[in-house]
């Protein structure tokens, strides 16, 4: 199957496509699979190259084959333009979508502990968690070194463990049931979009869980794709939005690199008056360095 045919499989055929326009989309995208190929050739043994490689082509094909549906939908040259919110609609898809495929070919976990580590202001927590429920946290008002942690992880106020989050299906259907089962009764959209936000960096989750995680926001209406952007840390990324709260107005931002399915940092802008909260999520991931060893 070629990036053409796999956009098609996710949006449908184009209505009257242009020609000379699906032409000169094909044409760049063989020029960039033909630099895929030499970069992965180049790299081997290494797979983190080819990886990045691989999503950024199917970044720029969704990207450019927006624009192939976006002209053939309107009828050509003349015709009404079709509004931007579509092309930003089905770009943000591919690019959710390509996350996912990177996230799905990272090898099984390995090491002893889950340590993620944030900044939020001037202020650095790195939160360590064993699979036996152990867990530990340094940072403010853990003073000088580390304290343990009874519950370090949550969904929507329910506490979860290693072994639960591990098991979540790898599948985003179920992963949507299995979620929407955890949350409070009558809970919205955009606490879904946050309890599944969570399953990407702040919680050990698999793989394939991360994979099915963002495939599931992309198939989510709440969740709006904001373009390209960078972190406060200056990393290239894309940037996706969704109100947490329809009463409060509260949106949370995510800044996403597809190429390593990373979230590079997690915003919460007010509804109403002044102040945002970002954690800029310095790194994220199983390690054998325990906290003693800091």
């Amino acid at each position: 199957m070629d990036e053409l045919e796999l956009v098609r499989d996710l949006y449908g055929e184009p209505p009257r496509p242009d020609p000379a326009a699906r032409a000169r989309v094909r044409a760049r995208l063989e020029r960039r699979r033909t630099r895929w190929w030499q970069m992965s050739w180049a790299t081997r043994p290494g797979r983190r190259a080819s990886r990045r490689w691989a999503a950024s082509l199917v970044c720029a094909a969704a990207a450019l084959t927006a624009v192939v549906v976006a002209y053939g939908a309107s009828g050509g040259a003349g015709a009404p333009p079709v509004p931007a919110r579509i092309d930003a609609a089905a770009t943000g898809r591919a690019v959710l979508l390509a996350a996912a495929t990177t996230a799905a070919s990272e090898p099984p976990a390995r090491g002893a502990y889950w340590r993620v580590t944030r900044q939020t202001g001037a202020e650095v927590t790195t939160l360590w968690a064993a699979r036996d429920g152990r867990a530990w946290i340094s940072g403010p008002g853990a003073g000088s070194g580390v304290r343990p942690v009874a519950k370090p992880f949550s969904m929507a106020g329910r506490s979860l463990s290693v072994a639960q989050i591990e098991g979540l299906p790898a599948d985003a259907g179920a992963l949507r049931r299995r979620v929407a089962a955890l949350l409070p009764p009558g809970s919205g959209d955009g606490v879904l979009a946050d309890a599944v936000s969570g399953l990407l960096w702040s919680k050990p989750s698999p793989p394939a869980v991360r994979a099915a995680a963002y495939r599931l926001l992309a198939d989510l209406p709440n969740v709006r794709y904001l373009g390209r952007s960078a972190d406060p840390k200056g990393r290239p990324g894309e940037a996706f939005a969704f109100t947490l709260d329809a009463a409060t107005g509260v949106r949370r931002t995510l800044v996403v690199d597809p190429a390593s399915s990373q979230v590079l940092s997690s915003s919460d802008s007010p509804g109403t008056g002044d102040g945002r909260e970002t954690r800029i999520v310095l790194a994220a991931g199983w390690t054998d360095q325990g906290p003693a060893q800091q």
